[in-house]
């Protein structure tokens, strides 16, 4: 087993469609740098006619941008990728057209993103139950300066050929429980659904129609910016929903991007897995190598799954479910 996913690269081109439904681009240059990258990869890239727009903060108005979102689905590509995701996707989920994309699922297309198209994704799984996928957007992925990460790109090839069947990682060192229980048990899960992503997205979606009713699942979380403790703030609501009771598994990816505070006197992201674990049955994993981060797997939304723990190793597959 490997600390990331093993990734190969044998497919033909493919037709990936570049939209921007929620935030508008701020970094032009490295949307132009990503498209070109992923033109020199041989693939055919269509970019949406209103890639650019700009309205305040979006990429356009409501309307502009659910037009966007319908025009993906109508495509016909391999790939629908968001030019980046940023704020803008709750406003226009009573808006989206849920039996297009739905249908562009089953023809083929993969839509790809994260972050804020977390909202977009679990509400499709909540509408329709179809797959999509939690992975890079141009902007912040493919159009980084220097090179894309290694795994991402990799990954997202495995995507484009078919042949990406789970992901494995190492979780995170930590000390066994008082009674020297280790702090994860071994886990064996032969099929349960996928679903989540940025968790601060996802609890606004809670008591909405757009919150899939998943029992039995495995809920991937990750996020960026938030203090530990609002992260327990928002997990308390799962945790009070009953959400998080119906889980056979919460999986946590990366939280980047906060700053403790002197006052926090030794409260730390730890101490809210630790809480985490005191509450729920479910194993909860760390170290995902998902989220505001470089190297990011790519994760099927809706998808059932395995997982397995042994030790500290992690191994997530869905291979099997396609």
């Amino acid at each position: 087993m490997h600390d990331h996913e093993d990734c190969g690269h044998d497919h033909g081109p493919k037709h990936i469609y570049i939209y921007s439904p929620a935030s508008a681009v701020r970094d032009k240059a490295a949307f132009r740098r990503g498209i070109a990258r992923l033109r020199a990869l041989g693939h055919a890239v269509e970019v949406d006619a209103d890639a650019l727009a700009r309205h305040t903060r979006f990429a356009g108005d409501d309307a502009t941008r659910l037009a966007a979102i319908h025009r993906a689905a109508a495509s016909g590509a391999d790939v629908a990728l968001i030019s980046r995701a940023a704020y803008g996707f709750t406003r226009i989920l009573p808006g989206i057209q849920y039996k297009k994309v739905a249908k562009a699922v089953e023809r083929g297309t993969r839509f790809v993103g994260m972050s804020d198209f977390t909202a977009f994704q679990n509400a499709v799984l909540a509408r329709t139950g179809a797959t999509t996928w939690a992975g890079p957007s141009l902007e912040i992925d493919w159009g980084v300066e220097g090179e894309p990460d290694d795994i991402m790109a990799a990954c997202f090839d495995d995507l484009l050929s078919g042949h990406g069947e789970g992901t494995g990682w190492r979780m995170h060192k930590e000390k066994p429980r008082a009674d020297g229980a280790p702090a994860v048990p071994d886990v064996d899960i032969s099929s349960a659904r996928l679903w989540g992503g940025n968790l601060a997205v996802l609890v606004s979606l809670a008591g909405t129609p757009y919150f899939p009713e998943v029992k039995g699942g495995i809920l991937f979380l990750e996020d960026i910016g938030e203090h530990p403790y609002r992260i327990e703030r928002m997990l308390t609501q799962l945790l009070h929903a009953g959400v998080l009771a119906r889980q056979k598994a919460v999986v946590l990816g990366q939280f980047t991007h906060y700053q403790l505070a002197p006052h926090d006197r030794g409260f730390r992201l730890q101490s809210v897995v630790d809480w985490l674990r005191a509450r729920i049955k479910a194993p909860v994993l760390t170290n995902l190598p998902f989220g505001h981060v470089p190297t990011k797997v790519l994760l099927p939304v809706g998808a059932p799954v395995a997982l397995s723990v042994q030790g500290r190793d992690a191994l997530m597959v869905w291979g099997h479910a396609a």
